[in-house]
């Protein structure tokens, strides 16, 4: 039973809504969430644990021929960074700010919150990039 489903049937064992009322609230949840194909059974996806960034490029200078670079970054590292923001005094987030506003990174800091990566997360693990060139291949991806 989901969260939104148990708690109005709390409020109607409470006797804050009729019986009317949360037939009418759990129809609309029904509504909202996006049918399960027939005989299917719905598992609850696995949240991405980390952000993956993988390059192979071809070598030029004569060497062994390729590198790569495979790089690792938990998304738990993310969260704390965006909590952190908080603790920056404005005087240095506004500093920062305009850093970052100078090297062509028009972000602040300071409207960076938990609950907006956290949507970034969500939508992260529906996408995977691949970037292929004759002499190099880049892979950004979660998993």
């Amino acid at each position: 039973m989901n969260e939104q489903r148990r708690q109005i049937l709390e409020m109607l064992a409470e006797g804050k809504l009729s019986a009317e009322e949360a037939e009418r609230l759990i129809d609309a949840l029904e509504r909202q969430q996006p049918e399960a194909p027939a005989g299917a059974t719905s598992r609850p996806k696995a949240r991405p644990k980390y952000l993956r960034v993988v390059v192979e490029a071809a070598d030029d200078s004569g060497g062994d021929g390729s590198s790569r670079v495979n790089i690792r970054v938990p998304l738990q590292l993310l969260r704390a960074g965006v909590r952190l923001t908080s603790l920056i005094p404005p005087r240095a987030l506004t500093k920062v700010n305009a850093e970052l506003n100078k090297s062509g990174v028009p972000i602040d800091l300071g409207e960076l919150k938990p609950q907006h990566l956290e949507e970034l997360v969500d939508q992260l693990d529906d996408i995977a990039i691949d970037v292929d060139d004759p002499g190099s291949k880049v892979q950004i991806f979660c998993e």
